[in-house]
C-alpha cells in the first residue's frame, strides 16, 4: 500500500488574495478621510479658541459681578422695607399717643368744668364733702352708684382716705340699714379708696336685698385728717334715665 508525502507548503491561489485587497484598501481610505477631517477642522478652530476662552472668562466675571450687584440690591431692599416697617409702627404709635394725649385733655376739660359747676365762682369754700350719691338700676338687679366728693377749702392738698356707705331704709315694714358688707355680698368688703385735690367721682356697683325700700345712704369718709359721717337723700334713676 503506497503513502502519500507529507507537503510542508500550502500552495494559495492568486484569486483570494485579489478579493481581500479592494476591502483594505477602502478601510485604509476611510481612517485616511477621518484624521483628514479631524486636522482640517482642528486648523478651522484652533485660531478661534484663545478669543472663545477669553470671550467665556469674561461671562463669567461679568455673571459674578452681576451676582454680588443682585446680592447688594436685595439687602437693601431688605433693609429699606424693614425701614419703612419700623417707620409705620413708630408712626401708629405716635398717632396713638396724640390720640391719648387728646382723650385726656378732653378728660381733663370736662373735668375743669364739672368742677366749676360743682363750686361755682361765689360758693363759699368748702373742707371735704359729700356732693352727691346717684343711683342707677341695672339688669340683673344691681344697682350702680357714683359718689362726688370735694373739696375748695385747702387747694393743693391731697385729700386721701376711705369711703364706705351704708344704706337705709324699710324691709317688711319695719327700719333696716344695709351696711357696706352686705352691699357686696361678702364678708369682708375691703373700702374705697379716694385721693384728689379738687373733686373725685368714685364708681361701683351694690345689691339690695329682696323686699328692701331705701330712704337715704349715709357716706362714711375716714382720712388723712378727716372723719365725716354724711347722709344722703335716695337719688336714683332706672334703666330709662326715670326718677
Amino acid at each position: 500500500m503506497s503513502q502519500k508525502p507529507n507537503s510542508r507548503y500550502r500552495i494559495v491561489r492568486p484569486q483570494e488574495d485579489r478579493k481581500r485587497t479592494p476591502w483594505l484598501a477602502l478601510a485604509l481610505l476611510w481612517v485616511l478621510s477621518l484624521a483628514a477631517t479631524w486636522a482640517w477642522a482642528s486648523h478651522r478652530a484652533g485660531p478661534q479658541l484663545p478669543a472663545l476662552r477669553q470671550a467665556l472668562g469674561d461671562a463669567r466675571a461679568q455673571l459674578r459681578t452681576s451676582q454680588a450687584a443682585l446680592a447688594t440690591f436685595r439687602q437693601r431692599e431688605a433693609t429699606l422695607q424693614r425701614s419703612d416697617q419700623i417707620s409705620r409702627v413708630a408712626n401708629k404709635e405716635v398717632q396713638r399717643a396724640l390720640a391719648d394725649r387728646e382723650e385726656e385733655l378732653a378728660d381733663l376739660r370736662g373735668d375743669v368744668a364739672f368742677y366749676e359747676r360743682l363750686v361755682g365762682s361765689t360758693a363759699p369754700p368748702k373742707g371735704l364733702n359729700v356732693h352727691s350719691a346717684d343711683f342707677v338700676a341695672e339688669t340683673g338687679g344691681t344697682w350702680s352708684y357714683l359718689v362726688v366728693l370735694t373739696q375748695n377749702l385747702n387747694r393743693g392738698v391731697v385729700s386721701a382716705g376711705q369711703m364706705r356707705f351704708v344704706v337705709e331704709g324699710v324691709r317688711d315694714g319695719k327700719l333696716a340699714t344695709i351696711g357696706w358688707n352686705e352691699l357686696h355680698q361678702q364678708p369682708t368688703s375691703p373700702a374705697q379708696s379716694y385721693s384728689f385735690r379738687y373733686f373725685q367721682r368714685l364708681k361701683g356697683s351694690v345689691m339690695l336685698p329682696p323686699g328692701f325700700t331705701p330712704q337715704r345712704v349715709r357716706v362714711s369718709l375716714r382720712g388723712n385728717g378727716a372723719s365725716i359721717d354724711q347722709d344722703i337723700g335716695w337719688n336714683h334713676n332706672t334703666a330709662n334715665g326715670e326718677t
